[in-house]
């Protein structure tokens, strides 16, 4: 979730949330009356009822994960208060003016996102470094070879034939990993070879590819340069350096033309 939605989901789920819970006790009775907040919750059985109280799930789930999220960055919004809120909205009488209600949240807004941009940049020196030092020590190995680039490689079989141009278009097998070993996609794994125009692939596939003939199995090692960069991309992290198998079927036509 983008940390402004963060934010306005948790202006509108103040706004919201009240909306399905006139029922709601105050905190320190809701230990006290679990069992009957169980018993009377059987008793739901008209329609409208169930519809009222889904809506109260609905926007108290949508509120605590907004709350989690937002503590989760090193801010201690205080439970309690947030329910005091929305009991308070649904009375008509807020403590405060809206005025500076939207100051508060203005202000919440301000500081998650600063504190989010620096664990981003904490968890991407961290993850920088570590891709590093693994394809430092990885260099030292034998049978890894090294192009200017600084993509690393390992022949696992050799191939037969011409080798693809960056023009071309592939058919593969491939295993992708992270350095830890987290698999986080594989073409054999779904049974099916990919294919794919050589020159619209991260430029570590594009460049790495180059180096087979079909037949050939290789072992990519990507630095995150090379790679899905400072972004990331789905289940890949920022700075991730990559991990590849990949196995050249055949060179298929070029992309041009």
């Amino acid at each position: 979730m983008q940390k402004l939605g963060v934010m306005s989901a948790l202006a509108a789920a103040l706004v919201l949330a009240g909306c399905g819970q006139e029922s709601q006790k105050p905190a320190e009775e809701v230990s006290a009356t679990q069992q009957t907040q169980q018993e009377e919750a059987v008793k739901l059985q008209n329609l409208v009822e169930k519809q009222a109280y889904g809506l109260g799930v609905n926007f108290g789930s949508q509120l605590k994960s907004t709350i989690e999220q937002i503590n989760a960055a090193g801010i201690a919004l205080d439970s309690e208060l947030v329910q005091q809120g929305v009991k308070d909205a649904m009375g008509g009488e807020p403590a405060l003016e809206m005025a500076e209600i939207q100051s508060a949240l203005q202000e919440l807004q301000k500081e998650h996102q600063k504190l989010e941009a620096a664990k981003r940049e904490a968890e991407g020196a961290e993850a920088r470094q570590e891709g590093e030092t693994f394809l430092a020590e990885n260099a030292k190995k034998d049978g890894i070879q090294v192009t200017e680039s600084g993509l690393q490689y390992e022949v696992i079989t050799e191939g037969e034939g011409d080798k693809p141009a960056a023009t071309d278009t592939v058919t593969v097998h491939y295993t992708g990993t992270l350095i830890d070993g987290t698999k986080f996609d594989s073409s054999v794994d779904r049974g099916e070879p990919a294919q794919f125009p050589l020159n619209r692939v991260i430029p570590g596939w594009t460049e790495g590819v180059q180096l087979m003939s079909p037949g050939a199995k290789y072992r990519f090692y990507i630095p995150y340069n090379l790679a899905y960069g400072e972004q990331g991309a789905g289940s890949i992290p920022p700075f991730a350096t990559l991990v590849f198998d990949v196995e050249l079927i055949s060179i298929d036509e070029s992309s041009e033309g």
